[in-house]
């Protein structure tokens, strides 16, 4: 339970920001604060059992036959990530409320964070695989509102969808590569696939699948070649790079491929694969940041090279390599977040991250300067600093690679180092010298409280460099442990090892950085340098662009050739393809077997008969008369309605019968918005023949796929089923485990009701859809009737819209007597309603009833009369659906549980004896309020428009809308 608290928390917090007003500055903090530090007490709390190498479990039942359980899982490494996760967070947080200017949208940016906060737990506290896969897409997406906070800015918008399409791509790649990895080991348990390691590495996928999963964690870590994006993340504010670049968004890729090490590393394939991407990021990133000229870019370059380090730890394989990469990651994150919350405070007290420009600081800001010169030190591998101990183990696990001849690894290694020390002093210079006099703010000290947080990490950066074994020792033992298990390594954290060679690379690291510094500015002045040497003309962000760019193009040419702003063409091509996928899918031998016991009725042939004629004549009267079309397609309805009664499927026919209803009747609000016809004599000879032209070939086409889907489900009736099928699994369990004996009613409210409760939120999208489209758009004005005030016609359905007309000024029918059906069709949607688990009926079917009663209202008095004396609100029906069918499974899930499981309960009262209410009922109750709220929704769209539209004089009518707007 105290896993699930530490996932839900962050994301309750979130919405609960979200609503906060927008002065309340101080309210969002201490709420995201509390949050954050309640999660690091639980975390903290829980080291107990992490510590004595036990590993805490929480598991939700969610699909058990498919294996996919909510499993919450906490070892030692993801309890090392989630304190760093939320420790870092906690100081971000404390840093963005000093930060953060009173004249942002603060509410939305809390949100954000902590939203972003519960993705990264759930990425690391997963212990399925594809829930992982869930919460990592979840990451991308936080990622990308954090980047775009400042939305009105240019490159914070390209900055977002560059970061999102690259590691949202990353994420489907990884998506594939896990169910990959799911079907050979057979289970997605992460417990059993880390305990397969041996079956996973001789399988025949096994390259793909690591192809995949590689793509997935390089993209998130910003590996090359896909590390420009994190360059130009840093358009989001300080505390948001602060937190995505030292402990979560970046280490993400990296957390993955320290999971999945048991299982996946130990082949040529991993270390070519992880070490050579690492090594390239490594170099590139490193000698990229010495030439840029903004604080926040030489940091975000400087991350790169140091993922990049962390990646060939990994992909050099060895245990000991893996003890560093873990460690290195812990020290990177203490190091760069102060970091970049020191160029945050430099920015915010001088106006500019330009570092062309600053110089001096040190005298405006002496704490904050000591404090960035520590970290900047730390991240050069300066001893007795943090830094410097993970890297001289890096160092260390470089030359164990490759032969005593094969110095390749070790040279790359130093070469790095070489170039950190470089942009660290790149780094430092700003501090020294003369204070300039033109800069946009004068800077002094930020908030004591604004500091404390880099205040805070540099001094674990000295204490973990000073003493490491007591400090970060026992928490590292038990990460190391998590993943190794019994082929856990002796190392030594002490800070001295003797004069050995990794010590001899870090003084040469040390000095040649220094000495190329000073050679750079000297010779090439580097204050002044206006673009990187050697890798300038590869760029990355250009590459991606033009792939972008050529995407669109081919996007855009598919486009004009496929689509048109026509609905007929668009039609006619999804006709198209409905013809030709039977004509692939089923054999034509099966299309000529008649059944062997075949029955031939005359009366069911007349009646499809029927209905073929109804098909043409609207097919035809569409031509000259679009309401006796309509009319003619509701009765091809009917017969269908009869058809389903005909083969015993009474809820199916209750079902088309009353769908028929509603849409004919929608249909008919909005014949009002097509554009008028063409009168035959302004048609000349040549549109004549193409007018003829383009309906036959219409007609010929519809006949031939309406009469290749009669095929295909003919040929599915002629499937004889198999004994202890699926039909049989329903009809056999639908009453001792649904408590139900209508089985179509029982297989959708709890038998597969996690589709029904997708489906009913799909209908409330598009009515909610609908009418906010409806609410900008208004019917072409040709197509307007003439007010009753503006003829002298004495015809009682004049003034009246078309579905009034119909109702009353044609049927003649006293509308007085009609409103007494809103009761009886009450009733009547009450009695299916009840009756529906037991017999035909339901949720589904009553919801359309009481939808049509309300239609009759409408049809009867008019859209004002109604509204006047029937409060709809189908805006509360829709949430009232949702809610109540969402509680209903949420309630069996707190009880232990899967979601949405049924359950019945037996009541025992006065006059009725024993009564029986299934969860499902409830369920059904939400299926209803979705069904009415949505149709009454759609149809007060309608009915507004079309009587605001009426009401129009012909002198204050909307401008005419252009002929391709009128065919939507």
């Amino acid at each position: 339970m105290l896993l699930l608290i530490l996932i839900t928390a962050p994301f309750i917090a979130s919405m609960m920001a979200a609503l906060m007003p927008a002065n309340a500055r101080n309210r969002e903090a201490w709420l995201a604060g509390g949050v954050t530090l309640l999660g690091l007490l639980i975390t903290g709390f829980l080291y107990t059992q992490v510590g004595a190498e036990e590993i805490v479990r929480s598991e939700f039942g969610w699909l058990p036959s498919a294996g996919l359980n909510v499993v919450l899982r906490m070892d030692g490494l993801a309890w090392l990530f989630a304190m760093l996760i939320q420790g870092i967070g906690l100081l971000v947080i404390i840093y963005a409320r000093y930060y953060m200017s009173p004249a942002d949208p603060v509410p939305r940016f809390f949100s954000f964070l902590l939203a972003f906060m519960g993705s990264m737990l759930g990425v690391v506290l997963s212990g399925n695989l594809i829930q992982l896969v869930l919460f990592w897409e979840l990451t991308s997406i936080t990622s990308f509102l954090l980047i775009g906070y400042w939305h009105h800015r240019a490159d914070a918008r390209r900055g977002a969808r560059m970061a999102f399409t690259v590691t949202a791509t990353g994420g489907l790649c990884l998506l594939v590569g896990v169910l990959m990895l799911g079907h050979m080991v057979g289970s997605y348990s992460l417990d059993v696939v880390l305990a397969s390691g041996d079956l996973i590495r001789n399988h025949a996928l096994y390259r793909p699948m690591l192809v995949l999963v590689a793509l997935g964690a390089l993209t998130k870590s910003a590996q090359f070649p896909f590390h420009f994006w994190l360059p130009h993340a840093m358009a989001a504010p300080t505390p948001v790079s602060a937190f995505l670049h030292s402990a979560t968004m970046v280490k993400a890729g990296l957390f993955l491929l320290m999971r999945l090490w048991p299982s996946l590393s130990g082949t040529p394939e991993w270390s070519w694969i992880i070490m050579g991407a690492g090594v390239c990021t490594m170099l590139i990133g490193a000698f990229t940041a010495i030439f840029q000229h903004d604080l926040k870019g030489l940091l975000a370059y400087s991350t790169i090279s140091h993922l990049g380090l962390i990646t060939v730890l990994l992909g050099i394989g060895t245990p000991l390599a893996l003890v560093a990469a873990i460690f290195h990651t812990v020290n990177h994150a203490t190091f760069k977040a102060s970091l970049f919350m020191a160029a945050g405070i430099i920015d915010h007290e001088t106006g500019t991250r330009d570092m062309r420009h600053l110089r001096g600081l040190y005298k405006a800001l002496p704490y904050t300067s000591t404090l960035a010169i520590v970290a900047s030190a730390a991240m050069a591998g300066v001893p007795f600093l943090n830094g410097f101990i993970s890297k001289e183990m890096f160092f260390a696990e470089a030359l164990s690679v490759g032969s005593a001849q094969n110095w390749g690894m070790s040279i790359a290694a130093v070469l790095m180092g070489v170039f950190g020390v470089t942009y660290s002093l790149r780094f430092t210079y700003v501090f020294f010298g003369k204070l300039p006099d033109d800069l946009p703010r004068q800077p002094h000290e930020p908030p004591r409280w604004m500091r404390f947080p880099v205040e805070f990490l540099v001094l674990c950066c000295l204490v973990v460099g000073i003493i490491p074994g007591l400090s970060i020792g026992p928490f590292l033992h038990a990460a190391v442990t998590s993943v190794l298990g019994e082929a856990t390594p002796y190392y030594s954290l002490a800070v001295w090892h003797g004069f050995n060679l990794p010590l001899a690379m870090s003084f040469v690291a040390l000095i040649g950085g220094v000495a190329f510094y000073i050679w750079l500015r000297v010779r090439y002045g580097l204050i002044q340098a206006t673009h990187v040497p050697l890798l300038g003309r590869f760029n990355g962000k250009q590459a991606y662009e033009n792939t972008m760019l050529r995407i669109s193009s081919i996007a855009s040419l598919l486009e004009k050739i496929l689509s048109t702003r026509r609905l007929q063409p668009q039609l006619l091509l999804m006709v198209v393809m409905l013809l030709a996928a039977p004509i692939l899918l089923i054999r034509p031998i099966s299309l000529l077997a008649l059944p062997a016991n075949g029955e031939f009725s005359w009366l069911f042939a007349g009646l499809w008969l029927m209905g073929a004629i109804c098909a043409v004549a609207a097919a035809w009267q569409a031509k000259y008369h679009r309401l006796a079309a309509l009319s003619l397609v509701g009765g091809v309805g009917i017969i269908t309605s009869l058809s389903f009664l005909w083969l015993s499927a009474p809820d199916l026919a209750l079902t088309q019968l009353m769908v028929e209803t509603i849409t004919t009747v929608l249909i008919l609000l909005g014949l009002r918005w097509l554009p008028p016809r063409i009168a035959p004599r302004e048609l000349n000879i040549t549109t004549t023949h193409r007018a003829l032209f383009r309906r036959s070939r219409d007609i010929v086409i519809a006949v031939c796929a309406g009469l290749a889907m009669a095929l295909v489900s003919y040929t599915a009736l002629l499937r004889t089923p198999s004994e202890g099928g699926i039909s049989d699994f329903f009809l056999t369990h639908a009453l001792s485990e649904g408590g139900g004996s209508n089985v179509v009613n029982v297989l959708l409210v709890d038998f597969r009701n996690f589709d029904t409760l997708g489906e009913i939120a799909v209908l409330a999208i598009v009515a909610l859809t609908v009418y906010a489209l409806l609410r900008r758009f208004r019917p072409a004005p040709e197509s307007l009737p003439i007010p009753a005030q503006q003829t002298n016609s004495v015809d009682p359905a004049a003034g009246q819209t078309p579905i009034q007309q119909v109702a009353t000024g044609y049927l003649r029918i006293p509308s007085v007597y009609l409103r007494l059906l809103l009761p009886v069709m009450g009733v009547m949607a009450a009695y299916f309603f009840i009756r529906g688990h037991n017999l035909p009926g339901g949720g589904f079917v009553a919801g359309l009833i009481f939808a049509v009663a309300i239609i009759v209202q409408y049809m009867l008095a008019g859209t004002q009369w109604v509204e006047t004396h029937l409060r709809l609100r189908p805006h509360r029906w829709i949430a009232f659906g949702l809610l109540t069918a969402c509680t209903t499974g949420l309630g069996a899930w707190l009880l232990g549980y899967p979601f949405l499981t049924t359950h019945t309960a037996h009541f025992t009262l006065p006059v009725l004896g024993e009564v029986h209410l299934p969860s499902a009922f409830i369920f059904d109750l939400g299926v209803f309020g979705v069904v009415v709220g949505s149709s009454i929704l759609i149809l007060v769209a309608l009915a507004h428009q079309s009587v605001r539209s009426h009401r129009l004089p012909a002198t204050t009518a909307p401008a005419p809308l252009n002929p391709q707007q009128e065919t939507h």
